[in-house]
């Protein structure tokens, strides 16, 4: 149970609006409700949406980022299919154009080769065979789950390893426009960060241990570098790395 609460430091702390956090309120209950029961197999299903919510979080980071990239990425698929894509106002919004397996391949534009994408991909396989009446009962123990949720953890991990540059390009682009007093859209560090670093881009825990071990340095020669200091202090200070790491 431990290892699979871990994955909250790896969602959104912040979402677009109430039904994405009532939506993973519920996965959780669900996970949690029918592990302690020894559902097994319902917990597995709930957890398995739980991961799949984190991919696609994952993935909308990555069109944030890179558009022209992503874009790039959508060749093959169909002309309506590309434009629906781009034009998603939501992360879950990914799954109404693709299939489930077909999502995974947007990390290939973090580095992951076919082998890695197949190994992230590999669960919606087995969550297939679970979501059909089949006769057999595919977690009957406690060990049998722990394995399952250790094997999941162990890709998530490895993706947020890989999505390290890209939480990088959205946390040097939000000091760069968050930076200009006038510009930007609340006064405190504290607001601002809240509004415009975690809500808009969707950062988890995880990302903000990313985040706040950035070298501010390497932008000294930008403007406004002094209020620039000011955020990422203000990051740290609200977020402390080793309580974040500890958390992780």
């Amino acid at each position: 149970m431990d290892e699979a609460l871990e994955l909250g430091t790896y969602l959104p702390q912040s979402f677009a609006n109430s039904s994405e956090q009532a939506y993973l309120d519920f996965l959780w209950s669900a996970f949690e409700t029918n592990y302690e029961a020894e559902r097994f197999e319902f917990a597995s299903l709930a957890f398995h949406l739980l991961y799949m919510s984190f991919v696609s979080f994952s993935i909308w980071q990555i069109r944030l980022a890179r558009p022209e990239q992503f874009s790039m990425a959508m060749v093959g698929f169909r002309s309506d299919e590309e434009g629906s894509l781009m034009d998603c106002e939501s992360p879950f919004k990914f799954y109404d154009r693709l299939k489930e397996s077909q999502i995974f391949r947007f990390l290939k534009l973090i580095g992951c080769t076919n082998q890695q994408v197949g190994e992230f991909a590999k669960f919606v396989k087995r969550r297939n065979k679970i979501a059909h009446p089949t006769g057999t009962v595919f977690f009957n123990d406690r060990a049998a789950i722990d394995a399952e949720i250790a094997d999941m953890m162990k890709e998530v991990r490895n993706i947020e390893t890989h999505m390290q540059p890209v939480i990088i390009e959205l946390y040097r682009r939000f000091l760069r426009t968050s930076a200009d007093l006038e510009e930007r859209q609340y006064t405190d560090p504290a607001d601002e960060l809240a509004a415009n670093l975690i809500h808009t881009n969707y950062m988890s825990a995880a990302d903000l241990v990313i985040c706040a071990q950035f070298d501010i340095s390497t932008l000294a020669t930008e403007a406004d570098y002094e209020e620039m200091q000011v955020l990422h202090a203000k990051l740290g200070e609200l977020h402390p790395p080793e309580d974040m790491e500890e958390a992780a």
